[in-house]
């Protein structure tokens, strides 16, 4: 949620940032923002004449009543109760206003950064660098679940039967290289000073509608029947709502954080062979980070979270990309976003592994994050980003990885987690 101050100020610059985004069914957000904001200056300014006068008026009352002219008195008494119900009649139209203002300043995106490509999808994202050779091999890679199901590492057709499209079982050495990956990019963040959490996999709607656009959260989340509780979509909602409605010391800032959880999310969209698998699914589990700091630091920490990103997968051995999101694939309280990519030799292709955000105020505002200062409080910048999700980065680790004889080789950094095992064999 962007400050009003800026509605205020700068309308024109409001609107132009919603063309930017191709969001122009929004403009009129703005317009209808300003109209409703100027209306209850207006009515808070009559309040507070009216609450003025009401003090005077009951001065007199007992200046009357102490001089025995009762029937004065009781005209001012009743001047007071109409005065009354005009404040009354104020309050109410002020929360109502109030609220239809907030309810636009929900939907209007966060401005995003200058330099920020402009294009209308996914399709206009710009590749920045890249990292590794991106290799294919001399022999035939297969879909990656024919790689797993010859391992003896995924079942999806009993995940059917017991939960649908969308599930899988992982076992035996995948299920265990799962779980590696995930404990390696755990200590591989504890080891860059993030502190390790395990949060909530439940919020409550007000954390829900704090960490994402209204159009996000129909698109992505569960509801749990009968209940004001949604499962996360990723920890980074559970995570950042921890600090609802919170002032922080600006000494502990910055507060950088690492989590584990499962996620879980309906993913609604596009379904087509490369969807199929374990690439997109309904429930997955993964390391994320969440940065929350100081405005004039939070570009600086935008660069060093991709880049731990970059650095876990360049160490297993997996080639990336870095891709620059595009105003039109940016979610709206995003200031600017990058994709990590791993290079897929089936594919012979790059697909999405993780996403860096910065969020710059957006997010505090409404989630009421703020930091205390000498010079008063203020909101905190807010950031976030995927160490590592194991469903895809299996896709990539097996694609990678695969020999010849379709074996899996596991990479140095990961013996440790997987009890020294280097190999993993299919079946015979």
């Amino acid at each position: 949620m962007i400050d009003i101050n800026l509605i205020r100020t700068n309308p024109e610059k409001v609107k132009e940032n919603i063309k930017k985004k191709f969001q122009d069914h929004k403009l009129h957000l703005v317009d209808e923002v300003l109209e409703w904001d100027k209306k209850v200056r207006q009515l808070k300014q009559e309040g507070d004449e009216l609450r003025s006068k009401r003090n005077v008026l009951s001065g007199q009352i007992g200046n009357l009543m102490k001089a025995g002219n009762k029937a004065e008195a009781d005209k001012i008494k009743a001047e007071v109760v109409k005065n009354n119900e005009r404040i009354a009649a104020l309050e109410k139209e002020t929360a109502e206003l109030d609220a239809k203002i907030k309810q636009n300043m929900m939907s209007i995106p966060n401005i995003i950064a200058d330099d920020v490509p402009i294009g209308e999808d996914d399709s206009k994202n710009v590749q920045e660098q890249t990292f590794l050779e991106a290799k294919v091999p001399d022999f035939e890679v297969p879909y990656h679940t024919d790689i797993l199901e010859k391992l003896n590492g995924i079942d999806i057709d009993s995940a059917r039967k017991t939960s649908g499209q969308g599930f899988y079982y992982l076992t035996g050495d995948i299920a265990r290289l799962h779980s590696a990956i995930l404990s390696y990019a755990r200590d591989f963040m504890i080891n860059k000073g993030f502190t390790y959490v395990i949060p909530p996999f439940m919020i409550h709607s007000s954390v829900v509608q704090g960490v994402m656009s209204f159009e996000e959260m129909g698109n992505m989340m569960y509801k749990i029947e009968g209940e004001d509780l949604y499962l996360i979509g990723t920890s980074e909602h559970s995570m950042i709502g921890r600090f609802m409605d919170t002032i922080i010391p600006e000494e502990k800032l910055p507060i950088t954080l690492t989590s584990y959880s499962p996620c879980f999310r309906k993913e609604k969209g596009a379904h087509g062979l490369e969807e199929r698998g374990i690439y997109r699914i309904h429930q997955f589990e993964k390391q994320e980070m969440i940065v929350i700091c100081k405005p004039e630091d939070s570009e600086e920490w935008y660069k060093k979270m991709w880049n731990y990103t970059v650095e876990l997968f360049v160490s297993m051995k997996i080639p990336v990309r870095t891709l620059v999101c595009c105003s039109g694939d940016l979610a709206d309280l995003k200031y600017r976003s990058l994709d990590v990519e791993a290079w897929s030799p089936r594919q012979k292709k790059y697909f999405e592994v993780g996403s860096c955000s910065n969020l710059t105020d957006a997010q505090a505002r409404r989630l009421g994050i703020r930091y205390k200062t000498e010079k008063g409080n203020q909101f905190a910048h807010t950031l976030n980003n995927t160490v590592v999700a194991p469903p895809r980065m299996l896709i990539a680790f097996v694609e990678n990885h695969l020999q010849a004889d379709g074996s899996v080789t596991i990479p140095e950094v990961l013996w440790p987690y997987m009890g020294g095992t280097k190999v993993i064999k299919p079946n015979k």
